[in-house]
């Protein structure tokens, strides 16, 4: 008993040590900061390549720390040799910085102290540039039939220009490396050309360009000629050319009934015509390209083309053109038997296809099989219709066609801009369509189609959809489920008055839209 009186007090008075042990800990100060010699190194790090050779910077910011020392080394992640230094405030992040192309640069970025602290250590990063480019955008009237203006960054270091086909070698003088301007001749017309800028071995920037038709034994028109006579009088495979003007006082419906191409003579100056087309058996083949196209209120210019004679069409190319205000559809076909292999449209910016009596695209009762349409803007077209109206109304006793339609990089702000209208109302029996890297916007449009015989597995890829919810609505008939898909807010610099450049990054990286917005 006694042993275990004994065992007890122990345990009590061990109890109570333990226990004020607790109190006494209690105390004691709180440590409230670390006692610490330098700044913490700088935490989550990126480094992403934009526009070619900018690097951006970013990593997570600390309380008590704004100042930053970022350092480049090319092509030696021993940092031997510094390539550029340079000082980042927090207010910066994240920070574009210009860097040379084609190089693989080491970054270091390291925390400066602000309260007697010695400098952190370095946090390390690596990014791979890509091709420079410092060659600027041509100005109107730079790219000629036989001659090329080429423009880039004045002052720069750069030594002569490498054209190709032809492996043509342009050496550049002390006067055009001051201007940042140089005039190549001797070309050849109708030809793209990519020219490559050098500074010795090193590529500074690449452009490509198509150079301009020449006269040649072509026929001229000019603003004070008819029009109307020359295009009836030229032979089926004629080329007309528009020198830059202003047509527009000869009104009417222009009947093409054999193959030609019309055409503007500057594409930087397009000649402005106040016409449209009636497409007649024997067209077989018709071309319009860098034409300024405009319609008015008389009942023969509500449509831009239409096809209304009965026969078999091989293809129809509108390129380069700036369309406005039909009263009724872009291109459209209304006669059965009229069969069309193949419509492109491209590189051209339509605007206000009002679709009065019609669909944008209409196709209801003529057959077409293959339509690409690319690279191209549409703005305030179909704003009550449909975009494409694509039937099969003359395909009864044609069985096991297709037609393929394709839309590619293009930009789409508020067309068939109504909850009851679609972008691909398509009811031909068979048909694949395929729309990709396009950019869709501002529309109340119901998506791309409640039918049951379009095709149900389009092929969707990298698009954008911005204010146009029913394109990616996964209870409609046909929606973009790619997982490829942005809703970006492309940023337009002035979308009301016509400028869809973009200003999103994302989208720009992505490539998405027509081309000419993302210069």
């Amino acid at each position: 008993m006694k042993l275990n009186n004994i065992i007890k007090v122990l345990f009590l008075a061990v109890l109570c040590i333990s226990f004020s042990s607790c109190i006494t800990s209690y105390d004691e100060d709180v440590i409230e900061e670390l006692s610490i010699k330098r700044e913490f190194a700088p935490v989550d790090l990126t480094a992403r390549v934009r526009n070619q050779t900018n690097v951006e910077l970013n990593w997570a910011l600390r309380d008590q720390v704004t100042n930053f020392v970022v350092e480049f080394s090319a092509d030696d992640p021993t940092f031997s040799t510094i390539f550029l230094s340079q000082e980042v405030s927090a207010e910066d992040l994240p920070v574009q910085i210009r860097l040379e192309g084609e190089t693989v640069y080491s970054i270091r970025v390291k925390a400066v102290s602000s309260r007697g602290l010695e400098d952190s250590t370095w946090a390390l990063g690596e990014a791979r540039t890509l091709t420079e480019q410092i060659i600027l955008p041509s100005e109107a009237g730079d790219i000629q039939a036989l001659s090329a203006t080429l423009r880039w960054e004045a002052g720069l270091n750069v030594t002569h220009f490498i054209l190709e086909p032809g492996s043509i070698i342009y050496d550049i003088t002390t006067q055009d490396k001051t201007a940042g301007i140089a005039t190549i001749t001797d070309l050849t017309s109708e030809t793209e050309y990519t020219a490559t800028l050098y500074n010795n071995d090193k590529v500074r920037g690449t452009a490509s360009f198509t150079t301009g038709i020449d006269v040649g034994n072509n026929t001229l028109a000019l603003p004070t000629d008819d029009i109307f006579k020359i295009i009836a009088d030229a032979a089926p495979g004629d080329i007309i050319l528009f020198e830059q003007g202003d047509y527009t006082d000869q009104v009417g419906r222009i009947t093409l009934d054999k193959s030609i191409t019309l055409r503007g003579l500057r594409p930087d100056f397009k000649p402005q015509l106040k016409v449209s087309f009636a497409l007649e058996s024997g067209a077989t083949d018709v071309n319009l390209i860098d034409l300024d196209l405009t319609g008015d209120l008389p009942l023969e210019l509500t449509d831009m083309i239409r096809y209304s004679g009965v026969g078999n069409y091989n293809s129809l190319l509108v390129s380069g053109c700036n369309v406005h205000d039909y009263d009724r559809s872009f291109i459209a076909g209304n006669v059965t038997d009229a069969i069309i292999q193949s419509i492109t449209v491209e590189n051209s910016i339509v605007t206000n296809v009002l679709t009065n009596g019609g669909d944008f695209i209409d196709f209801r009762s003529s057959d077409v099989f293959n339509v690409n349409v690319n690279t191209s803007t549409f703005n305030n077209c179909a704003p009550g219709r449909d975009f494409f109206r694509i039937d099969d109304s003359g395909t009864s006793t044609r069985s096991g066609l297709t037609c393929n339609i394709i839309l590619d990089s293009s930009t789409i702000y508020a067309c068939s801009n109504s909850s009851s209208k679609r972008l691909m109302y398509v009811r031909f029996q068979d048909n694949k369509i395929t729309v990709k890297n396009t950019l869709i916007t501002d529309t109340d449009s119901e998506g791309y189609s409640d039918q049951s015989r379009t095709d149900p597995n389009p092929t969707f890829l990298n698009n954008n959809y911005w204010n146009a919810d029913g394109f990616f609505n996964s209870s409609q008939k046909i929606s973009d489920q790619s997982g490829t898909n942005t809703v970006l807010d492309p940023g337009y610099v002035d979308a009301a008055n016509g400028d869809f450049t973009i200003t999103n990054q994302t989208l720009l990286d992505n490539a998405v839209g027509d081309p000419r917005w993302r210069q």
